[in-house]
């Protein structure tokens, strides 16, 4: 029944629901979510209860029509379930209008690519992350589970934790919101094992290792996504900080590598055998679709759900970017492989003072998470030459002054504190 279930009191009727959607689609024609919903409703193709399932993933795209998708999975089969609707938002966001590409999973990188960015010419140590999103076939999506789901799933995960901890690459704690009150509710007679306080957890979000609470974000709240706040939220990390597994958050999963250094294989392949050691454990399988790959309960995430980024230093090629991370000159090396360039802190954030910028590909379905790092190298190796031209001139029309016939001793300015890698 996918997303569906027995209908609350007070829920919109379907001709409320649609009259919803009629008043705001002239208005808002980016969101796409009220444009193919009205679509769907004229086949008249889904039960009472399946249109209530409906209603809860586009519920959010009504409630915020401002929205560009404005629509949440609220289970693993519901792009099978609800096609008629996901099909045509999926095709629209992701540039398939014929409908025919059918997602492949690859982990292999393209002949010839090493990912060593040493060999471009990178003499410093750069900041590299990959991440991916994934949820367990057994339990409902983030927006419809409840309190007892969420927790439930926490405690499925402490086996694989368990593991990674076992092993000395990994090692590591978990770090658990969920209150003693609530796991005994769902377990009786058991306290949670990896509970923290309170300080702990404003610690581990100013460390950028623990999500915020999602309430804040009017989408995540409307999908029901951010609901039931703390419960089954907690993280897992790695003994070297280098590997994060999120739990509770967007998707069930945010399972995340990062690190310094010169060569994407590091975090890239890091990440796959985690992956597999997750998926190994006995109760886990991730969810995944025969056309679009992995589920994930956004549909902008669905096939890999992966991003990966690095952030590339290149000052002379970004003079023209403005408050907002924009630069054009990037922008018109890096968008034909499909990259994104955006400031260090994420979209709409200012690029670095020493043109520091943040580089990803931009696609995660119909491309392979080998095509992904592939292009991420093709593109830094491209970004790299055309800094290399932009910097030609800046050197050449610098003046060149004349060295004083007799230099006074200057004295060593103070060391500035260092942030830790």
């Amino acid at each position: 029944m996918g997303a569906g279930a027995s209908i609350p009191e007070g829920t919109p009727t379907k001709e409320e629901f649609l009259a919803s959607a009629s008043a705001l689609v002239a208005a808002n024609p980016e969101n796409r979510c009220v444009k193919y919903l009205l679509e769907v409703a004229e086949k008249n193709l889904f039960t009472e209860e399946q249109w209530y399932g409906l209603y809860k993933c586009a519920k959010t795209g009504i409630e915020n029509p401002d929205s560009g998708l404005g629509c949440y999975a609220m289970a693993p089969t519901d792009y099978e379930v609800y096609a008629e609707f996901f099909d045509r938002v999926c095709n629209d966001y992701h540039k398939n209008p014929e409908g025919t590409k059918k997602h492949v999973t690859s982990w292999a990188v393209a002949e010839g690519i090493d990912l060593d960015m040493a060999k471009l010419g990178i003499t410093e140590p750069l900041s590299m992350r990959v991440r991916v999103g994934r949820n367990l076939t057994n339990f409902p999506l983030p927006g419809m589970m409840t309190e007892t789901d969420r927790i439930t799933f926490e405690k499925t995960m402490l086996a694989a934790f368990a593991k990674l901890i076992e092993m000395p690459e990994y090692g590591g704690s978990v770090f658990s919101l969920t209150p003693n009150e609530n796991w005994g509710k769902v377990f009786e007679g058991e306290t949670n094992p990896n509970l923290i306080t309170p300080e702990k957890y404003d610690e581990l979000v100013k460390a950028h290792v623990m999500f915020k609470d999602m309430a804040a974000d009017p989408f995540l709240a409307s999908a029901g996504i951010a609901g039931d706040w703390p419960c089954g939220r907690g993280c897992y990390q790695s003994g070297d900080g280098g590997f994060i597994i999120w739990f509770g958050e967007e998707d069930q999963l945010r399972i995340m590598c990062m690190g310094k250094g010169y060569n994407l294989m590091d975090v890239f392949g890091r990440l796959e055998k985690a992956l597999a050691i997750v998926e190994g454990i006995e109760g886990i399988a991730f969810a995944t679709s025969e056309k679009y790959g992995y589920v994930t309960s956004c549909p902008s995430n669905l096939g890999t759900g992966m991003r990966a980024s690095v952030h590339v230093k290149i000052p002379n090629l970004v003079k023209d970017g403005d408050e907002h991370g924009f630069s054009a000159n990037a922008v018109a090396v890096a968008k034909p492989l499909g990259l994104s360039v955006r400031g260090t802190g994420g979209e709409h954030t200012p690029i670095g003072e020493d043109g520091t910028c943040d580089i990803s590909p931009s696609n995660r379905l119909f491309i392979t998470e080998g095509e992904i790092v592939s292009k991420l190298y093709e593109g830094i190796k491209n970004l790299l030459a055309a800094e290399a031209t932009a910097a030609a001139p800046a050197a050449e029309a610098a003046p060149v002054e004349a060295a004083p016939v007799e230099a006074a001793p200057v004295e060593a300015a103070p060391e500035e504190p260092v942030a830790a890698a």
